[in-house]
Protein backbone atom coordinates (compact mmCIF):
# COMPACT_ATOMS: atom_id res chain seq x y z
CA UNK A 1 0.00 0.00 0.00
CA UNK A 2 1.12 3.84 -1.00
CA UNK A 3 2.07 4.92 2.30
CA UNK A 4 0.08 7.95 3.69
CA UNK A 5 3.49 10.16 4.33
CA UNK A 6 4.94 9.56 0.86
CA UNK A 7 3.03 11.39 -1.97
CA UNK A 8 3.95 9.79 -5.49
CA UNK A 9 5.21 11.71 -8.55
CA UNK A 10 2.19 13.03 -10.42
CA UNK A 11 3.66 10.98 -13.89
CA UNK A 12 5.10 7.67 -13.51
CA UNK A 13 8.62 7.01 -14.94
CA UNK A 14 7.76 5.52 -18.40
CA UNK A 15 5.12 9.06 -18.57
CA UNK A 16 7.80 11.14 -17.54
CA UNK A 17 10.59 9.47 -19.79
CA UNK A 18 8.13 10.15 -22.79
CA UNK A 19 7.84 13.71 -21.81
CA UNK A 20 11.93 14.85 -20.97
CA UNK A 21 12.42 13.83 -24.01
CA UNK A 22 12.86 16.60 -26.73
CA UNK A 23 13.48 14.88 -30.32
CA UNK A 24 11.48 17.04 -32.71
CA UNK A 25 9.66 13.34 -34.01
CA UNK A 26 9.37 10.74 -31.46
CA UNK A 27 7.26 7.93 -31.22
CA UNK A 28 5.64 5.27 -28.69
CA UNK A 29 4.19 1.80 -29.15
CA UNK A 30 2.66 1.41 -26.33
CA UNK A 31 -0.21 -1.09 -23.97
CA UNK A 32 -3.78 0.25 -24.50
CA UNK A 33 -4.75 2.45 -21.32
CA UNK A 34 -1.47 3.25 -19.29
CA UNK A 35 -2.38 6.79 -19.61
CA UNK A 36 0.39 7.97 -22.03
CA UNK A 37 -2.35 10.55 -23.62
CA UNK A 38 -2.60 11.98 -20.23
CA UNK A 39 1.01 11.97 -19.69
CA UNK A 40 1.40 13.84 -23.10
CA UNK A 41 -1.25 16.08 -22.39
CA UNK A 42 0.32 17.46 -19.54
CA UNK A 43 2.88 18.20 -21.32
CA UNK A 44 1.22 19.84 -24.14
CA UNK A 45 -0.69 22.80 -21.61
CA UNK A 46 2.83 23.20 -20.45
CA UNK A 47 4.34 24.21 -23.81
CA UNK A 48 1.01 26.31 -24.81
CA UNK A 49 0.11 28.33 -21.53
CA UNK A 50 4.28 29.71 -22.10
CA UNK A 51 5.74 32.48 -23.40
CA UNK A 52 8.37 30.52 -25.68
CA UNK A 53 5.66 27.85 -26.23
CA UNK A 54 4.28 26.93 -29.50
CA UNK A 55 0.59 25.75 -30.42
CA UNK A 56 -0.57 22.35 -30.37
CA UNK A 57 -2.78 20.39 -32.88
CA UNK A 58 -4.25 16.74 -31.42
CA UNK A 59 -5.16 14.84 -33.65
CA UNK A 60 -7.39 11.31 -32.82
CA UNK A 61 -9.34 9.23 -34.62
CA UNK A 62 -12.72 9.65 -33.51
CA UNK A 63 -14.73 13.03 -31.67
CA UNK A 64 -14.21 11.48 -28.28
CA UNK A 65 -10.98 10.89 -28.30
CA UNK A 66 -10.09 14.34 -28.91
CA UNK A 67 -12.62 15.79 -26.31
CA UNK A 68 -10.68 13.77 -23.59
CA UNK A 69 -7.76 15.24 -24.66
CA UNK A 70 -8.89 18.54 -24.65
CA UNK A 71 -10.29 18.02 -21.69
CA UNK A 72 -7.30 16.42 -19.61
CA UNK A 73 -5.22 19.63 -21.40
CA UNK A 74 -7.29 21.74 -19.72
CA UNK A 75 -7.12 20.29 -16.21
CA UNK A 76 -3.04 20.08 -16.47
CA UNK A 77 -3.26 23.92 -17.15
CA UNK A 78 -5.46 24.65 -14.23
CA UNK A 79 -3.17 22.35 -12.22
CA UNK A 80 -0.23 24.27 -13.17
CA UNK A 81 -1.67 27.54 -12.29
CA UNK A 82 0.48 29.18 -15.33
CA UNK A 83 -2.75 30.35 -17.98
CA UNK A 84 -3.30 34.19 -16.73
CA UNK A 85 -6.92 34.36 -17.79
CA UNK A 86 -9.67 31.92 -17.63
CA UNK A 87 -9.45 29.02 -20.08
CA UNK A 88 -12.13 28.46 -22.60
CA UNK A 89 -13.42 25.04 -23.69
CA UNK A 90 -15.29 25.24 -27.15
CA UNK A 91 -16.30 24.05 -30.35
CA UNK A 92 -15.15 25.72 -33.46
CA UNK A 93 -15.80 25.27 -37.33
CA UNK A 94 -12.90 25.09 -39.62
CA UNK A 95 -14.13 25.80 -43.35
CA UNK A 96 -11.13 24.50 -45.70
CA UNK A 97 -10.41 24.99 -48.77
CA UNK A 98 -13.10 25.47 -52.43
CA UNK A 99 -15.45 22.94 -50.74
CA UNK A 100 -16.01 24.83 -47.56
CA UNK A 101 -16.04 21.04 -46.01
CA UNK A 102 -16.69 22.08 -42.51
CA UNK A 103 -14.10 20.38 -39.79
CA UNK A 104 -15.23 19.49 -35.81
CA UNK A 105 -12.18 21.09 -33.64
CA UNK A 106 -12.22 21.56 -30.20
CA UNK A 107 -10.19 24.51 -28.76
CA UNK A 108 -8.32 25.78 -25.86
CA UNK A 109 -7.02 29.19 -25.50
CA UNK A 110 -4.38 30.34 -23.41
CA UNK A 111 -3.35 33.90 -22.47
CA UNK A 112 -0.03 33.02 -23.40
CA UNK A 113 -1.87 33.45 -27.09
CA UNK A 114 -0.89 29.91 -28.09
CA UNK A 115 -3.68 27.32 -28.08
CA UNK A 116 -4.59 23.47 -28.64
CA UNK A 117 -6.49 22.43 -30.98
CA UNK A 118 -7.93 18.97 -31.50
CA UNK A 119 -9.00 17.95 -35.13
CA UNK A 120 -9.75 15.53 -37.28
CA UNK A 121 -7.74 13.57 -38.56
CA UNK A 122 -8.02 14.41 -42.75
CA UNK A 123 -4.12 15.34 -43.93
CA UNK A 124 -5.17 18.61 -45.17
CA UNK A 125 -6.47 19.94 -41.76
CA UNK A 126 -2.49 20.66 -41.20
CA UNK A 127 -2.02 22.69 -44.07
CA UNK A 128 -0.34 25.76 -42.88
CA UNK A 129 -0.10 25.29 -39.36
CA UNK A 130 2.86 25.49 -37.15
CA UNK A 131 3.59 24.11 -33.53
CA UNK A 132 3.43 20.58 -32.03
CA UNK A 133 1.54 17.73 -33.80
CA UNK A 134 0.06 15.30 -31.71
CA UNK A 135 -0.82 11.72 -33.65
CA UNK A 136 -2.54 9.91 -31.13
CA UNK A 137 -3.67 6.12 -31.70
CA UNK A 138 -1.85 6.41 -35.39
CA UNK A 139 -2.48 2.55 -36.71
CA UNK A 140 -6.09 3.19 -36.60
CA UNK A 141 -5.93 6.17 -38.94
CA UNK A 142 -7.13 5.66 -42.71
CA UNK A 143 -4.55 7.85 -44.06
CA UNK A 144 -1.33 7.42 -41.50
CA UNK A 145 1.09 8.27 -44.37
CA UNK A 146 -0.56 11.43 -45.97
CA UNK A 147 -1.06 12.66 -42.43
CA UNK A 148 2.36 11.55 -41.56
CA UNK A 149 3.57 13.58 -45.00
CA UNK A 150 1.25 17.20 -43.55
CA UNK A 151 2.77 16.71 -40.26
CA UNK A 152 6.31 16.98 -40.88
CA UNK A 153 6.44 19.87 -42.75
CA UNK A 154 5.64 21.73 -39.40
CA UNK A 155 9.11 20.60 -38.78
CA UNK A 156 10.46 23.18 -41.09
CA UNK A 157 9.52 25.96 -38.49
CA UNK A 158 10.88 24.25 -35.00
CA UNK A 159 7.28 21.98 -34.74
CA UNK A 160 7.45 18.45 -33.03
CA UNK A 161 5.66 15.63 -33.98
CA UNK A 162 4.59 13.13 -31.52
CA UNK A 163 3.20 9.82 -32.99
CA UNK A 164 1.37 7.58 -30.39
CA UNK A 165 -0.38 4.23 -30.85
CA UNK A 166 -1.09 0.69 -29.62
CA UNK A 167 -0.44 -2.13 -32.65
CA UNK A 168 -3.05 -2.79 -34.98
CA UNK A 169 -1.86 -5.54 -37.50
CA UNK A 170 2.36 -6.52 -38.60
CA UNK A 171 1.72 -4.97 -42.40
CA UNK A 172 0.11 -1.62 -40.55
CA UNK A 173 1.63 1.66 -41.48
CA UNK A 174 2.67 2.16 -37.93
CA UNK A 175 4.35 -0.93 -37.49
CA UNK A 176 6.13 -0.25 -41.02
CA UNK A 177 7.26 3.09 -39.38
CA UNK A 178 8.40 1.47 -36.12
CA UNK A 179 10.48 -0.61 -38.26
CA UNK A 180 11.79 2.15 -40.39
CA UNK A 181 13.07 3.62 -37.52
CA UNK A 182 14.96 1.00 -35.70
CA UNK A 183 16.13 0.09 -39.05
CA UNK A 184 17.70 3.43 -39.11
CA UNK A 185 15.85 4.82 -42.10
CA UNK A 186 14.20 7.54 -39.88
CA UNK A 187 16.40 10.01 -37.33
CA UNK A 188 13.35 9.31 -34.80
CA UNK A 189 12.63 8.84 -31.00
CA UNK A 190 11.37 5.35 -30.27
CA UNK A 191 9.47 4.23 -26.94
CA UNK A 192 8.35 1.11 -26.31
CA UNK A 193 6.11 0.69 -23.36
CA UNK A 194 4.38 -2.33 -22.53
CA UNK A 195 1.75 -3.75 -20.28
CA UNK A 196 4.15 -4.82 -17.63
CA UNK A 197 6.21 -2.14 -18.43
CA UNK A 198 3.87 0.02 -17.29
CA UNK A 199 3.04 -2.14 -14.17
CA UNK A 200 6.36 -2.28 -12.88
CA UNK A 201 6.30 1.86 -13.06
CA UNK A 202 3.54 1.74 -10.56
CA UNK A 203 0.09 1.57 -12.74
CA UNK A 204 -1.57 0.05 -10.46
CA UNK A 205 -0.49 1.28 -7.68
CA UNK A 206 -1.78 4.72 -9.27
CA UNK A 207 -5.08 3.51 -10.49
CA UNK A 208 -5.20 2.00 -6.07
CA UNK A 209 -4.65 5.76 -5.53
CA UNK A 210 -7.45 7.36 -7.41
CA UNK A 211 -9.69 4.74 -6.30
CA UNK A 212 -8.79 4.55 -3.04
CA UNK A 213 -8.61 1.09 -2.56
CA UNK A 214 -5.21 -0.58 -1.06
CA UNK A 215 -2.88 -1.79 -2.95
CA UNK A 216 -0.87 -5.66 -2.03
CA UNK A 217 1.40 -7.30 -4.25
CA UNK A 218 -1.61 -10.36 -4.50
CA UNK A 219 -4.49 -7.43 -5.81
CA UNK A 220 -1.76 -6.70 -8.46
CA UNK A 221 -1.48 -10.09 -9.72
CA UNK A 222 -4.92 -10.27 -9.33
CA UNK A 223 -5.16 -7.39 -11.61
CA UNK A 224 -3.12 -8.11 -13.91
CA UNK A 225 -4.61 -11.43 -14.92
CA UNK A 226 -7.84 -10.63 -14.99
CA UNK A 227 -6.79 -7.68 -17.67
CA UNK A 228 -4.91 -10.46 -19.56
CA UNK A 229 -8.01 -12.85 -19.24
CA UNK A 230 -10.18 -10.34 -20.77
CA UNK A 231 -7.94 -9.48 -24.13
CA UNK A 232 -7.55 -13.02 -24.11
CA UNK A 233 -5.80 -13.94 -27.71
CA UNK A 234 -5.43 -10.35 -27.99
CA UNK A 235 -3.44 -9.47 -25.26
CA UNK A 236 -0.11 -9.81 -26.95
CA UNK A 237 -1.20 -7.24 -29.32
CA UNK A 238 -2.97 -4.61 -26.97
CA UNK A 239 -1.40 -5.16 -23.88
CA UNK A 240 2.18 -6.44 -25.08
CA UNK A 241 3.27 -4.23 -28.52
CA UNK A 242 3.63 -7.34 -30.88
CA UNK A 243 1.45 -6.68 -34.00
CA UNK A 244 -0.45 -9.71 -35.00
CA UNK A 245 -0.39 -11.67 -37.94
CA UNK A 246 3.46 -12.35 -37.15
CA UNK A 247 4.00 -15.40 -38.30
CA UNK A 248 6.29 -16.61 -41.55
CA UNK A 249 9.38 -16.01 -42.83
CA UNK A 250 10.98 -12.83 -42.36
CA UNK A 251 13.65 -12.47 -45.21
CA UNK A 252 12.26 -13.66 -48.68
CA UNK A 253 14.51 -15.62 -50.79
CA UNK A 254 15.13 -12.87 -53.78
CA UNK A 255 16.12 -10.65 -51.24
CA UNK A 256 19.00 -13.08 -50.10
CA UNK A 257 19.93 -14.54 -53.76
CA UNK A 258 20.36 -11.06 -54.49
CA UNK A 259 23.14 -10.14 -51.77
CA UNK A 260 24.93 -13.26 -53.19
CA UNK A 261 28.03 -14.17 -54.94
CA UNK A 262 29.99 -17.17 -55.82
CA UNK A 263 33.21 -15.66 -54.92
CA UNK A 264 32.82 -15.52 -51.39
CA UNK A 265 33.59 -18.78 -50.13
CA UNK A 266 32.21 -20.70 -47.59
CA UNK A 267 35.20 -22.87 -45.31
CA UNK A 268 34.16 -25.83 -43.48
CA UNK A 269 36.08 -27.51 -41.05
CA UNK A 270 34.91 -30.56 -39.47
CA UNK A 271 37.06 -33.20 -36.66
CA UNK A 272 35.80 -36.66 -35.32
CA UNK A 273 34.57 -37.37 -31.88
CA UNK A 274 37.96 -39.32 -31.89
CA UNK A 275 39.94 -35.60 -32.53
CA UNK A 276 38.60 -34.39 -29.13
CA UNK A 277 40.39 -37.35 -27.03
CA UNK A 278 43.32 -36.90 -28.15
CA UNK A 279 46.02 -34.62 -25.78
CA UNK A 280 45.12 -30.88 -26.69
CA UNK A 281 48.87 -30.27 -27.87
CA UNK A 282 48.44 -32.82 -29.97
CA UNK A 283 45.14 -30.95 -31.47
CA UNK A 284 46.54 -27.87 -30.95
CA UNK A 285 49.37 -28.66 -33.67
CA UNK A 286 46.97 -30.37 -36.36
CA UNK A 287 44.73 -27.01 -36.25
CA UNK A 288 47.66 -24.77 -36.25
CA UNK A 289 48.58 -27.19 -39.53
CA UNK A 290 44.87 -26.37 -40.97
CA UNK A 291 45.24 -22.55 -39.72
CA UNK A 292 48.60 -22.36 -41.90
CA UNK A 293 47.19 -24.38 -44.98
CA UNK A 294 43.67 -23.03 -44.83
CA UNK A 295 43.00 -19.82 -43.16
CA UNK A 296 45.95 -18.18 -43.50
CA UNK A 297 46.24 -17.74 -47.30
CA UNK A 298 42.82 -16.39 -47.18
CA UNK A 299 43.69 -13.84 -44.63
CA UNK A 300 46.86 -13.01 -46.67
CA UNK A 301 44.55 -12.29 -49.86
CA UNK A 302 42.89 -9.48 -48.25
CA UNK A 303 43.03 -5.53 -48.92
CA UNK A 304 45.06 -4.27 -45.62
CA UNK A 305 43.73 -0.92 -46.07
CA UNK A 306 39.90 -2.07 -45.19
CA UNK A 307 38.44 -2.13 -41.70
CA UNK A 308 37.12 -5.26 -40.95
CA UNK A 309 34.21 -6.63 -37.89
CA UNK A 310 33.13 -10.33 -36.90
CA UNK A 311 30.30 -11.78 -36.30
CA UNK A 312 30.00 -15.65 -34.67
CA UNK A 313 27.89 -17.53 -33.43
CA UNK A 314 29.04 -20.58 -31.18
CA UNK A 315 28.21 -24.79 -31.09
CA UNK A 316 30.21 -27.25 -29.75
CA UNK A 317 28.50 -30.24 -31.37
CA UNK A 318 25.36 -31.18 -33.18
CA UNK A 319 25.47 -27.45 -34.85
CA UNK A 320 28.28 -25.71 -36.10
CA UNK A 321 30.16 -22.49 -34.78
CA UNK A 322 30.00 -19.93 -37.99
CA UNK A 323 32.14 -16.82 -38.26
CA UNK A 324 31.83 -14.56 -40.25
CA UNK A 325 34.24 -11.45 -41.13
CA UNK A 326 33.12 -8.25 -42.88
CA UNK A 327 35.12 -6.12 -44.60
CA UNK A 328 34.26 -2.42 -44.63
CA UNK A 329 35.12 -0.84 -48.12
CA UNK A 330 35.91 2.85 -48.72
CA UNK A 331 32.02 3.55 -49.86
CA UNK A 332 31.42 1.89 -46.92
CA UNK A 333 29.19 -1.17 -48.57
CA UNK A 334 30.53 -4.42 -46.04
CA UNK A 335 31.00 -7.90 -47.29
CA UNK A 336 32.30 -10.89 -46.24
CA UNK A 337 35.55 -12.09 -47.73
CA UNK A 338 34.61 -15.54 -46.59
CA UNK A 339 32.52 -17.32 -44.35
CA UNK A 340 33.61 -19.95 -41.73
CA UNK A 341 31.94 -22.98 -40.25
CA UNK A 342 33.41 -25.06 -37.11
CA UNK A 343 31.84 -28.41 -36.96
CA UNK A 344 32.74 -30.43 -33.37
CA UNK A 345 35.69 -28.81 -32.58
CA UNK A 346 36.49 -28.60 -28.82
CA UNK A 347 36.84 -25.25 -27.04
CA UNK A 348 40.56 -24.70 -27.20
CA UNK A 349 40.93 -24.98 -30.47
CA UNK A 350 37.65 -22.67 -31.57
CA UNK A 351 39.76 -20.18 -29.07
CA UNK A 352 43.05 -21.06 -31.13
CA UNK A 353 40.84 -20.23 -34.44
CA UNK A 354 39.94 -17.32 -32.99
CA UNK A 355 42.37 -15.99 -31.71
CA UNK A 356 44.22 -16.24 -34.76
CA UNK A 357 41.65 -14.60 -37.09
CA UNK A 358 40.91 -11.65 -35.14
CA UNK A 359 44.50 -10.74 -34.79
CA UNK A 360 45.04 -11.12 -38.53
CA UNK A 361 42.48 -9.42 -40.36
CA UNK A 362 43.40 -5.92 -41.24
CA UNK A 363 42.51 -2.84 -38.81
CA UNK A 364 40.25 -4.67 -36.99
CA UNK A 365 37.31 -2.14 -35.64
CA UNK A 366 34.79 -4.81 -33.80
CA UNK A 367 34.06 -7.97 -32.95
CA UNK A 368 30.41 -9.87 -31.49
CA UNK A 369 30.11 -12.60 -30.03
CA UNK A 370 27.23 -15.22 -28.89
CA UNK A 371 28.37 -15.39 -25.26
CA UNK A 372 24.76 -17.70 -24.36
CA UNK A 373 25.42 -20.66 -22.76
CA UNK A 374 29.08 -22.13 -24.10
CA UNK A 375 29.83 -19.42 -26.17
CA UNK A 376 30.25 -17.11 -22.74
CA UNK A 377 33.86 -18.75 -22.58
CA UNK A 378 35.03 -18.24 -26.01
CA UNK A 379 33.47 -14.48 -25.70
CA UNK A 380 35.35 -13.46 -22.31
CA UNK A 381 38.36 -15.43 -23.60
CA UNK A 382 38.53 -12.92 -26.98
CA UNK A 383 37.46 -9.97 -24.71
CA UNK A 384 40.19 -10.27 -22.47
CA UNK A 385 42.75 -10.96 -25.15
CA UNK A 386 41.22 -8.02 -27.77
CA UNK A 387 39.72 -5.38 -25.12
CA UNK A 388 36.30 -4.64 -24.40
CA UNK A 389 36.30 -1.92 -26.76
CA UNK A 390 36.92 -4.23 -29.50
CA UNK A 391 35.28 -7.77 -28.67
CA UNK A 392 31.57 -7.73 -27.32
CA UNK A 393 29.80 -10.19 -25.34
CA UNK A 394 26.44 -10.69 -26.47
CA UNK A 395 23.81 -12.31 -24.84
CA UNK A 396 20.92 -12.55 -27.13
CA UNK A 397 17.60 -11.69 -26.47
CA UNK A 398 14.17 -10.82 -27.91
CA UNK A 399 14.70 -7.17 -26.77
CA UNK A 400 18.36 -7.65 -29.23
CA UNK A 401 16.69 -9.23 -31.73
CA UNK A 402 14.03 -6.50 -31.78
CA UNK A 403 16.77 -3.82 -31.86
CA UNK A 404 19.10 -5.28 -34.59
CA UNK A 405 17.41 -7.15 -37.06
CA UNK A 406 15.86 -3.93 -38.64
CA UNK A 407 18.91 -2.48 -39.65
CA UNK A 408 19.96 -5.56 -40.60
CA UNK A 409 17.14 -6.31 -43.28
CA UNK A 410 17.64 -2.76 -44.04
CA UNK A 411 21.37 -3.04 -45.02
CA UNK A 412 20.19 -6.36 -47.15
CA UNK A 413 17.35 -4.18 -48.95
CA UNK A 414 19.81 -1.04 -49.33
CA UNK A 415 23.00 -3.35 -50.74
CA UNK A 416 25.31 -1.61 -47.87
CA UNK A 417 25.39 -5.06 -46.67
CA UNK A 418 25.94 -7.61 -50.16
CA UNK A 419 28.67 -10.30 -51.86
CA UNK A 420 27.18 -13.14 -49.02
CA UNK A 421 28.29 -16.44 -50.59
CA UNK A 422 26.47 -18.60 -52.68
CA UNK A 423 25.65 -21.39 -50.41
CA UNK A 424 22.01 -23.80 -50.30
CA UNK A 425 23.22 -23.42 -46.37
CA UNK A 426 23.38 -20.23 -45.95
CA UNK A 427 20.42 -19.04 -47.77
CA UNK A 428 18.15 -21.98 -45.79
CA UNK A 429 19.97 -20.28 -42.57
CA UNK A 430 18.73 -16.66 -43.42
CA UNK A 431 15.26 -18.10 -45.04
CA UNK A 432 15.20 -19.29 -41.08
CA UNK A 433 13.87 -16.07 -39.67
CA UNK A 434 10.57 -16.18 -38.46
CA UNK A 435 8.42 -13.17 -37.15
CA UNK A 436 7.61 -14.64 -33.57
CA UNK A 437 6.01 -12.28 -31.15
CA UNK A 438 6.54 -9.81 -34.01
CA UNK A 439 10.07 -10.08 -33.81
CA UNK A 440 12.50 -12.03 -35.88
CA UNK A 441 14.18 -14.97 -34.41
CA UNK A 442 15.33 -18.19 -35.39
CA UNK A 443 12.78 -20.45 -34.26
CA UNK A 444 13.56 -23.44 -32.05
CA UNK A 445 13.22 -26.54 -34.63
CA UNK A 446 16.43 -27.28 -36.42
CA UNK A 447 17.43 -27.94 -39.75
CA UNK A 448 19.54 -30.61 -42.18
CA UNK A 449 21.94 -28.63 -44.26
CA UNK A 450 23.32 -30.39 -47.55
CA UNK A 451 25.89 -32.72 -45.70
CA UNK A 452 22.82 -33.98 -43.47
CA UNK A 453 24.22 -32.12 -40.30
CA UNK A 454 21.85 -30.31 -38.29
CA UNK A 455 22.14 -26.20 -38.66
CA UNK A 456 20.16 -24.00 -36.33
CA UNK A 457 19.99 -20.86 -38.27
CA UNK A 458 23.79 -20.23 -37.27
CA UNK A 459 24.80 -18.18 -40.08
CA UNK A 460 21.65 -15.79 -40.54
CA UNK A 461 22.63 -15.32 -36.34
CA UNK A 462 26.61 -14.50 -37.46
CA UNK A 463 25.72 -12.39 -39.53
CA UNK A 464 23.43 -10.33 -37.68
CA UNK A 465 26.01 -9.83 -34.98
CA UNK A 466 28.93 -9.08 -37.72
CA UNK A 467 26.42 -5.83 -38.89
CA UNK A 468 25.91 -5.30 -35.15
CA UNK A 469 29.41 -5.30 -34.59
CA UNK A 470 29.91 -3.07 -37.60
CA UNK A 471 26.90 -0.45 -36.43
CA UNK A 472 27.78 -0.80 -32.62
CA UNK A 473 31.46 -1.65 -32.00
CA UNK A 474 33.65 0.71 -34.45
CA UNK A 475 36.43 1.23 -31.92
CA UNK A 476 39.35 2.63 -34.59
CA UNK A 477 42.32 0.82 -35.40
CA UNK A 478 44.67 2.16 -33.18
CA UNK A 479 43.42 0.42 -29.86
CA UNK A 480 43.72 -2.77 -32.20
CA UNK A 481 46.74 -2.45 -33.46
CA UNK A 482 48.31 -2.47 -29.79
CA UNK A 483 46.62 -5.82 -28.98
CA UNK A 484 47.81 -7.39 -31.93
CA UNK A 485 49.78 -10.98 -31.70
CA UNK A 486 52.01 -12.30 -34.02
CA UNK A 487 51.36 -15.00 -36.12
CA UNK A 488 53.72 -17.36 -35.30
CA UNK A 489 53.69 -16.96 -31.51
CA UNK A 490 50.00 -18.00 -31.82
CA UNK A 491 50.40 -20.81 -33.48
CA UNK A 492 53.01 -22.39 -30.99
CA UNK A 493 51.59 -21.05 -27.89
CA UNK A 494 50.84 -23.47 -24.88
CA UNK A 495 51.97 -26.39 -27.17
Amino acid sequence: MLGEDRTPAVLLPYQQAWCADQSPVKLCEKSRRIGLSWGEAADTALLAASAKGMDAWYIGYNKDMALEFIRDCAGWAKHYQLAAGEIEETEEVFVEGDDRQSVLAFVIRFASGFRITALSSRPSNLRGKQGRVIIDEAAFHEQLGELLKAAMALLMWGGQVHIISTHDGVDNPFNELINDVRAGKKPYSIHRITFDDAVADGLYQRICLRLGREWSPNGEVTWCKEIRDFYGEDASEELDCIPKNGGGKWLNRALIESRMTPYAPVIRYDQTDGFGLLPEPRRAREVADWIEETLQPLLDGLDKTLVSFVGEDFARSGDRTVIVPLLQSKDLILKPPFILELGNIPFAQQEQIMQHLLANLPNLRGAALDARGNGQSLAEAMRDAFGAEVVEAVMLSENWYRSHTAPFKAALEDGTLDGLPRDEDILADLRAFELVRGVPRIPDTRTKGTDGRKRHGDAAIALVLAHYASRELNAGPVRVASRKIKRRSLLTRNF
